[in-house]
């Protein structure tokens, strides 16, 4: 793989931007080999007699080849500006050579820049997180009442030190809680939510309890965890920006056929974007201080889903083979059935869209944890949602078989009133996994969908968040799902069903409006990508063109459902079947566009990481708030 391929898919992606333009630096260096080529195919020439500043690094024969200058302009706080001078003979292409220095310089000082300021923000946040440890520490001791390992992000290195003379500092716990207060985690439970609204603080006084020192750690685990990984993706900005600048530079000597290389890389080396020293030795305290105070994260191991494939596709065998439209009552007894469990059918299918949505996401680095709100480690790849999906398929066909089964069996015709109950029997073991407080199936992820959930339906009382309205939006494509769960209420509580449907024509068009310039921020009339938008993900741009021309026809397709078409009941119920499923495959098709408009705009304000809650407040703190 060619290093440009390799240095985009390197990319964070929401640093783009920042990043050395090595695409833009290397198609200079081609119109300057194209120029040579056609002017002065078989010329190669050495330039010698240059004026260069002494250095021990170089010997007299790279000195005498170098075509550049370094010239020290001034100083900007921690950095020295500079500026590349070339001094090779006026001749015909040395422009290129100019303007590919020029450049240079700029995407130089852009990445340096941009790597000082996120240094610096590193710096302070580990401060933070040092000051929050030491409050942590502190109130283990008060609660559990014995000394605890560990410190924090600056003294694992001293606590070495003091092991060899005997003598470890103590932690004044009194005089540390003195002014600590617990904050109020806007995902706490509702009715702390309303009383820190009522009272308007979003402090409480520190309890000194268990509960309240388990919530201090999560909170911080998770704090460390993000931080850690935002460490990592600046070390390793940092590295393949070196890496791209040395490369350039290899390129460009081998075009030109002259020296610059060992020269700029010196300066390149010494600047801050080349000197990651202070970085590696946090991400070294980090892991110790982790290691130390926090228990290590599991992940549970993915499991194959060909099995429950081939178990699906016999299950579906095994139903062809009753042959039910064939029998006199089939019609009426799908009519009667099929309702109670087409809520699983479009459940598995909104789970395989969604997987294809996670797969493409991926594949397109959109950050899709980042802008849900993900913990980290816990988002599901797509094998996950596919494995669930697959899973809730044969759990529900097995269902639909025993169903069918005790219903054409006329051995077990005494048992009608157990066939009823298979139906109920099926949702209160979907609702019994889902709910279930044993870390096993994705605990953290169905949890995550619980408190989303909750929030949807409670949102006048609480703050929602992106993944709240989004998982609002995917509701509003289970319409008939929804349906279905009230059919239970009126299948096996009042005896009867009814239905209304109401859609208008007008919230058709709205609603294709919303989607497409709201929601995808498309038909940009004065964007560079005529009637798209400034920047795309997908290199295709017929792929944006046919989803707009999918939504709108996947959108009208609804409008079946308000004409009165007089088919037979069967028909009829194939037909809804087939116009929800459409919406669901519709919905599929916004998620990606949706998730990647809001990746985009992440990627304008280099949004990387979330802001995460820290569990504990100063009251210094607060004072400089309201002094500000």
């Amino acid at each position: 793989m060619k290093f440009g391929k390799e240095y985009k898919k390197q990319k964070v992606a929401e640093w783009t931007e920042a990043y050395m333009d090595y695409n833009g630096l290397e198609h200079i260096l081609r119109n300057m080999r194209a120029y040579k080529q056609n002017k002065h195919p078989a010329m190669n020439r050495t330039l010698s007699g240059f004026y260069r500043q002494s250095s021990s690094r170089y010997n007299e024969e790279d000195l005498e080849n170098q075509a550049i200058e370094i010239k020290t302009l001034q100083r900007d706080g921690s950095l020295q500006l500079f500026e590349t001078v070339f001094i090779g003979q006026p001749e015909e292409g040395t422009e290129f050579e100019v303007t590919f220095f020029r450049k240079l310089d700029e995407e130089f000082y852009k990445a340096n820049n941009f790597y000082k300021d996120k240094v610096k923000g590193m710096m302070d946040e580990a401060n933070q997180l040092n000051k929050q440890m030491e409050s942590l520490i502190a109130l283990r001791i008060r609660v559990d009442k014995r000394s605890v390992k560990g410190s924090n992000l600056n003294r694992h290195n001293q606590q070495e030190q003091s092991q060899s003379s005997g003598t470890r500092e103590k932690v004044k716990v009194g005089e540390v809680l003195e002014h600590v207060k617990i904050n109020n985690d806007p995902q706490s439970p509702i009715s702390t939510t309303i009383k820190g609204t009522l009272k308007g603080s979003k402090v409480e006084d520190l309890s000194y309890s268990k509960g309240s020192l388990r919530r201090a750690e999560q909170q911080l685990r998770v704090a460390f965890i993000e931080f850690y990984h935002k460490l990592y993706l600046l070390k390793q900005y940092s590295y393949m920006n070196l890496l791209a600048f040395s490369k350039i530079m290899k390129k460009y000597e081998k075009i030109s056929s002259r020296k610059a290389s060992k020269l700029y890389m010196e300066v390149v080396d010494n600047s801050v974007l080349g000197n990651s020293d202070e970085l590696i030795d946090l991400l070294e305290r980090v892991e110790t201080t982790f290691i130390k105070n926090f228990s290590k994260s599991n992940r549970s191991e993915g499991f194959f889903s060909g099995c429950t494939v081939a178990l699906l596709v016999a299950i579906a065998l095994k139903i062809e083979l009753h042959n039910l439209p064939t029998k006199e009552e089939g019609v009426q007894y799908l009519q009667s059935i099929f309702p109670l469990y087409s809520v699983f059918l479009y459940a598995v299918l909104h789970l395989l869209m969604y997987a294809t949505n996670i797969y493409f996401w991926r594949r397109y680095k959109i950050n899709y944890p980042f802008i849900f709100g993900f913990k980290r480690g816990t988002e599901l790849e797509y094998r996950d949602v596919y494995l669930l999906s697959t899973g809730l398929a044969v759990l529900a066909s097995s269902a639909f078989l025993a169903n069918l089964h005790l219903d054409m069996d006329p051995n077990t015709q005494k048992l009608k009133e157990v066939t009823q109950l298979v139906p109920l029997a099926l949702v209160t073991l979907v609702l019994l996994l889902i709910f279930c407080p044993l870390n096993i199936l994705y605990r953290a992820s169905r949890f995550f969908f619980i408190r989303c959930l909750f929030r949807c339906i409670l949102a006048p009382l609480y703050p929602v968040t992106f993944s709240d309205f989004f998982l609002a939006d995917q509701l509003t494509s289970q319409m008939q799902a929804l349906r279905s769960c009230v059919l239970y209420i009126c299948y096996y509580g009042l005896g009867e069903y009814s239905r209304r449907q109401e859609n208008s024509a007008v919230a058709t068009l709205v609603n294709i409006y919303w989607d497409i310039v709201f929601d995808w921020g498309l038909l940009r009339r004065h964007s560079k990508n005529i009637y798209l938008r400034d920047k795309l993900i997908v290199s295709h741009k017929i792929v944006y063109v046919l989803a707009m021309v999918l939504d709108i026809l996947l959108r009208v397709a609804w409008m079946q459902l308000v004409l009165a078409f007089n088919l037979h009941s069967t028909h009829r119920m194939g037909i809804t079947t087939t116009v929800f499923s459409l919406e669901i495959i519709r919905r599929g098709i916004w998620n990606f566009f949706r998730l990647e408009n809001e990746h985009l705009n992440n990627v304008g304000k280099y949004r990387a990481f979330r802001s995460l809650p820290l569990p504990f407040a100063y009251s210094d703190d607060q004072k400089e708030q309201k002094d500000e």
